[in-house]
């Protein structure tokens, strides 16, 4: 990464941290573009260059946790499937784990403002659909199987994400988000997995 790479990142991730301080502090409707510029000591047009609205302030870091899973997923030249996604799982949990603050407060936010959980869930689909692709190109045979088995495998990719990040946010300090993770893809292995029964 080049001088210019390394300074366009810095500015990024300063007027991120400051507009979640000034979100957690007073709320993320009573705060204004302004504010954040004027935070991270930037202006207006240059906080929309980094970011187009306030949602993706709030969003950034959840972002970046999925789309660095994703493009690790991408880049790798050969892997066990199953292997590569448990690797996917866990290397979105570790990096949320490394901030469980920021974590709690994206989805304290998410919870109360609907504009925030329309863009999480725009989030968690971009990297569905992603991830389905990356699973595609690794997948033989059938292209209609593949793309069906690719979103299958994509999706629950992301329900473990989702259910072990919300166990994990509801329980500080309660649980290990990635030993959770992996008793998820032990029942999807073993077949144990607890379904609902018509009966």
């Amino acid at each position: 990464m080049g001088l210019r790479e390394v300074k366009r990142e810095r500015t990024r991730r300063l007027i991120a941290d400051k507009a979640f301080e000034l979100f957690c502090d007073h709320g993320f409707g009573r705060t204004t573009v302004e504010q954040i510029a004027a935070a991270a000591e930037v202006g207006p047009s240059t906080l929309y260059r980094y970011f187009p609205t306030k949602e993706t302030l709030v969003l950034e870091f959840v972002d970046d946790c999925l789309a660095d899973a994703v493009s690790w997923f991408h880049h790798q030249p050969a892997l066990d499937l199953r292997d590569g996604l448990r690797t996917v799982v866990e290397r979105v949990l570790e990096q949320l784990e490394s901030n469980p603050d920021r974590v709690r407060a994206v989805f304290d936010l998410a919870e109360r403002n609907g504009s925030v959980s329309a863009h999480l869930n725009e989030l968690i689909w971009r990297f569905r659909n992603d991830l389905a692709a990356a699973l595609v190109q690794r997948l033989p045979g059938d292209p209609l199987r593949a793309e069906f088995v690719a979103a299958l495998s994509a999706g629950i990719t992301m329900n473990i994400i989702e259910n072990v990040v919300r166990v994990w946010v509801d329980s500080p300090g309660a649980v290990d988000a990635r030993q959770l993770a992996r008793q998820a893809m032990a029942l999807l292995e073993t077949g144990d997995l607890p379904l609902p029964s018509s009966r």
